[in-house]
Order: structure tokens, then C-alpha cells, then sequence
């Protein structure tokens, strides 16, 4: 007789969907989840979703690649979907959104010699920008967002992984990631902090096209007058604090720094504490979700 009480405690199955901007290592997530003993499935059409997910006789965790080269594919029913399977118990679904810099973008498709699937009529730039635009939402519900504009493939198996709990090292992953309000906060955040008080270098025509990550735009930052308290208080504060959220259990911790526009301010402090958490802390990754928004769009 089948034993109902085991069959009641069996863990649930694991499904993580993965999507994100073309060309920002989808098939990459895909083979790596594979090599990690799930079942992958790319470019499935939206409405076989609930089909291939609810197999109850699935005993592998399932991987799913989904983005603008799926059939049927829209924001707006995806989040649908997703938000009805986190209702089914027996599932531990999770999003992951790949993004990346539109430069990074540009060049590997410029290299590859593979066409954007949304500019065969526009110029390759507009064609990206469509597309994050066509995104978004999937990036504001993400459980993990990856940034791969300045990894190396070896780099992005190891941020995968260890977002996703795959590896047993045993060592919490800390991800540090620049947002800006007018976006909405991250919902995976665990720690977040506004940087909106500091002088903003979006109102000099010189520095408005630029990001926190060119130095002029990080020297202009640095240059507040209450710019070095803030830091030094932000690295007394969290210093203490990362052992113990590891010893709690932790397998991520998301440090996210917003500021209005999310290209300037939190994406200078967020570059300085990556930078600065990387020399202590052995697995820390860096990612900015807003950096390649319209500048004008905001103030």
C-alpha cells in the first residue's frame, strides 16, 4: 500500500524559467542548468507551458528558456503564468533574467553575424531597445537578475550557480545591483539603500550621457561633501553583517543602491562597493538594471 504521509512531504519540483535580452547567454543558463541534472527545454510556446510543467510524472528538475522567439510570446501572459504556478505547492518556480549593457549587445551580434530577431527592418540598436523595452516587466518580477555585460563565460556559469544554489561550497553569493525608482525597487532585495541625496550628475550636459561607471561620472559622485560618511558608514554597517546572514543559511544576498534614474549615483556606489566587497568576500557579482534606460526620460 503506497505510503500517503511520504507522498504528501515529497519536495516540490524545482522549475526555473530563464529569459531575458537576446544575445545575453540564454543557451548559455540552458546547458549549464543541464549539466546541473535538469531537464532543459528551449523556445517553448507560452500556452505549452502549463502542459510540459504540470507532468506530475516528472522526476527531474525542469528548465525552461523562454523569450521573444517563442511562440505566442508577451510579458503580460508569461507573468500570468508564472504567478499561477507559484500558487501550485508542488512547484519551486523561480525567474531569471539575463540582461546586458546594448554596447555588449551590439558587438556580439555584430561579431556572431547573427541578426536581432527585432531589427531585420531597423537599425541593430533599435532593435535591442525594442526588446528591453518589450521585457521589462519580466525583469521587474525576476527572482535573480544576471548582468553578463563584463563576464567571461567561465564567470557566468559561476554567477549562475551559485545564485541558484547549485554549488556546495558553502560560501553565500552576494550580488550588489543599481536600480532606480522611477522603475519600481527589485523584489528580490534584501538590502536596499537611496542614494538620491547625493548631488546628481544627470543635470551636466557633460556627464548626462554618461554612467556611473565612466570615472567622471564617479569622480562628480565622490565629490559630494557627505559622499565619504555615507561609504564609510555603508562598509561599517554591512562588514558584521555578511557572516552573519551566511551563518543564518543564506545562499544570496542582494544589496541593491537606487537613485532616480538608476545611471549615475547607485551605479557609481554600486561599482565602489562590488569592487570593495570583492576584495573580502570570494563570490560577488555586480549588476545594474536600469543603466541602459533613456536618459531623458527622467530627472
Amino acid at each position: 500500500m503506497p505510503d500517503n504521509k511520504s507522498a504528501q512531504t515529497k519536495d516540490p519540483l524545482r522549475v526555473v524559467l530563464v529569459t531575458g535580452l537576446s544575445g545575453a547567454g540564454r543557451s548559455t543558463a540552458m546547458k549549464v542548468l543541464e549539466d546541473h541534472g535538469f531537464e532543459a527545454i528551449d523556445n517553448l510556446p507560452l500556452d505549452l507551458l502549463d502542459v510540459v510543467i504540470g507532468d506530475k510524472r516528472r522526476q527531474r528538475p525542469l528548465a525552461v528558456g523562454i523569450d521573444i522567439r517563442s511562440r505566442n510570446f508577451s510579458a503580460s501572459p508569461l507573468l500570468q503564468h508564472i504567478e499561477k504556478l507559484h500558487s501550485d505547492t508542488e512547484l519551486d518556480v523561480s525567474l531569471v533574467f539575463l540582461d546586458c549593457s546594448v554596447d555588449v549587445l551590439e558587438r556580439r551580434f555584430k561579431e556572431t553575424r547573427r541578426r536581432h530577431p527585432l531589427s531585420a527592418d531597423r537599425p541593430l540598436k533599435d532593435g535591442i531597445l525594442a526588446e528591453r523595452r518589450l521585457v521589462a516587466p519580466l525583469q521587474a518580477r525576476a527572482n535573480y537578475v544576471i548582468d553578463s555585460s563584463d563576464t567571461t563565460t567561465a564567470d557566468f556559469r559561476q554567477n549562475l550557480t551559485a545564485l541558484l544554489g547549485l554549488e556546495e561550497s558553502g560560501i553565500m553569493t552576494i550580488q550588489v545591483m543599481s536600480f532606480s525608482y522611477r522603475f519600481g525597487v527589485p523584489r528580490e532585495a534584501d538590502l536596499m539603500f537611496d542614494v538620491r541625496f547625493l548631488r546628481n550628475p544627470h543635470y551636466d550636459p557633460d556627464l548626462r550621457r554618461l554612467t556611473g561607471r565612466d570615472k567622471a561620472v564617479a569622480d562628480y559622485v565622490r565629490e559630494d561633501p557627505d559622499y565619504t560618511e555615507f561609504a564609510d558608514s555603508l562598509k561599517k554597517l554591512l562588514l558584521p553583517l555578511l557572516p552573519r546572514y551566511q551563518q543564518e543559511g543564506k545562499n544570496y544576498l542582494t544589496i541593491a543602491i537606487g537613485c532616480t534614474g538608476g545611471r549615475h549615483r547607485s551605479v557609481a556606489l554600486t561599482e565602489w562597493l562590488g569592487r570593495h566587497l570583492g576584495k573580502i568576500w570570494s563570490q560577488v557579482i555586480i549588476t545594474h538594471r536600469d543603466i541602459d534606460r533613456e536618459p531623458d526620460r527622467y530627472r
